[in-house]
């Protein structure tokens, strides 16, 4: 494909085939093509070599499918306000399917050359229970957990250094988190192994920030005119925007990223709790509240003057109080980027992507800010209304429900109403009152928020 590629496209200018395997990545989805992929590739070009990667894909095969007949090369498209750059990005070499390559996968994560084990599996990927702990009725063969220990044990056997093992997922301490999960596997399916990987191994905590819709079947065309007819079936689509924010705790060498943008810090989580309950938490606001308004984009929903005065209150007034900030870091500054972020209307970013998986997603979008509020007396009406907004969205009334949960949450409805289904979601005993638990004034709030909802045969599809 590379000498296909029209001459005049921005690209590398390594040696793809001289640099080995650095970083086998498990979830290789579009989200890690335009980040963690863009920036390995940007770090490789500016002459920091051997850090090329092996994907993995832990279900379908359709990434494989894409990349692998072209030699792991796919473009990155940025898109704002009619402007767009298009970058070739080489650094991965090539994709497999995990259950059909087991064993490659294992020798890959076990494979001298290889340092860093990286992760964009998705909340639901690391397969935890309802109180956080591993799910070993999730975690079985097919789960990232039996690779990656598979791979350790070689790794330990063969007199091989330990792994850093890096998560790039929208979790509150993503790598305490990883670290407690890896050490349950390994209690349970290798207890010799835990005080190797204990010594040897980190899991540093990471926080990723990237707009990047599903690509779509107009996107893959853009791409083929700017390739001069060449069709790409990976491409990803994004925003100019990224940032990337990672704990400098590896266990061996690390790419240089911070040379082409990233940041090594002591501590990620003033970065990581203003993301998740100021981004990903307006973002979830608008995906509910903006479906049941009949929007598909983001872009449509942030100019909805209701809908932005809400998120600006969700961001500013709810979640930013919650959040102690690292220096120099300007939460005001933060969320008014966020609103031209959202407002770009290059993007297309469907609602309906965003709502998915709210029962992995919303614990620590909005129920930690509800929960931190709570202890210093403040109300939070904007995510209250988006709470009402998420519980509708369960009944069905924006259509099909993508969640792991979707049967058991969304069975509360029958025979019930949106008090007893708050109640049972949100009450001493509900399916999240380990999260946080509603006020008699909260249940009142979610109540009335809920009341003054048209119902959905009077609500218009906009375009």
């Amino acid at each position: 494909m590379l000498d296909q590629v029209p001459s005049d496209t921005e690209r590398f200018g390594y040696d793809r085939e001289a640099q080995p395997v650095g970083i086998v990545h498990f979830g290789i989805g579009a989200f890690h093509r335009a980040h963690q992929a863009w920036y390995t590739d940007r770090a490789m070009d500016a002459g920091d070599r051997a850090w090329a990667i092996l994907g993995v894909s832990l279900r379908a095969p359709d990434v494989a499918a894409q990349l692998c007949p072209q030699d792991g090369l796919y473009t990155v498209t940025e898109r704002i306000m009619g402007c767009k750059q298009t970058r070739l990005i080489g650094a991965v070499r090539r994709v497999l399917v995990a259950g059909a390559d087991a064993a490659a996968v294992i020798a890959a994560v076990a494979a001298p050359t290889t340092r860093i084990v990286s992760f964009t599996v998705t909340e639901k990927g690391y397969c935890r229970a309802d109180d956080g702990s591993l799910d070993f009725g999730k975690a079985g063969a097919g789960s990232l957990y039996r690779f990656v220990a598979d791979g350790l044990r070689r790794r330990h056997d063969a007199d091989l250094p330990g792994l850093t093992l890096l998560s790039c997922d929208n979790l509150a301490d993503n790598g305490g988190q990883l670290t407690a999960l890896m050490r349950h596997y390994l209690d349970r399916h290798d207890p010799a192994l835990l005080g190797w990987f204990d010594r040897e191994c980190t899991c540093p905590a990471t926080m990723v920030d990237r707009i990047v819709p599903a690509t779509t079947a107009a996107d893959r065309d853009g791409a083929a005119r700017a390739l001069g007819g060449l069709r790409d079936e990976a491409g990803v689509v994004t925003e100019p925007f990224s940032q990337w924010i990672v704990e400098d705790r590896f266990a061996g060498p690390r790419p240089r990223w911070d040379r082409v943008g990233a940041t090594f810090v002591a501590d990620v989580a003033p970065y990581e709790t203003a993301k998740l309950r100021m981004l990903n938490g307006a973002h979830s606001a608008l995906a509910y509240l903006g479906l049941e308004r009949g929007y598909h984009y983001v872009h449509q929903a942030i100019a909805d003057p209701a809908l932005q005065t809400l998120v600006w209150r969700l961001m500013r007034e709810e979640a930013a109080p919650t959040i102690v900030p690292a220096p120099r870091q300007n939460l005001a500054a933060y969320a008014a980027s966020l609103i031209d972020r959202f407002s770009n209307p290059a993007l297309n970013h469907r609602l309906i992507q965003i709502a998915m998986d709210g029962s992995q997603k919303l614990p620590q979008r909005w129920l930690a800010t509800l929960a931190d509020n709570r202890q210093n007396g403040r109300a939070c009406p904007a995510i209250l209304t988006a709470l009402s907004a998420w519980l509708r969205h369960l009944r069905g009334d924006n259509g099909p429900v993508d969640d792991p949960r979707a049967a058991e949450l969304g069975g509360l409805w029958r025979g019930s109403d949106m008090a007893g289904v708050a109640d049972a979601f949100f009450g001493p005993s509900g399916r999240f009152a380990t999260d946080w638990t509603m006020t008699p004034d909260d249940r009142k709030q979610l109540l009335a928020a809920n009341a003054a909802v048209p119902l959905p045969d009077s609500r218009e599809a906009r375009t």
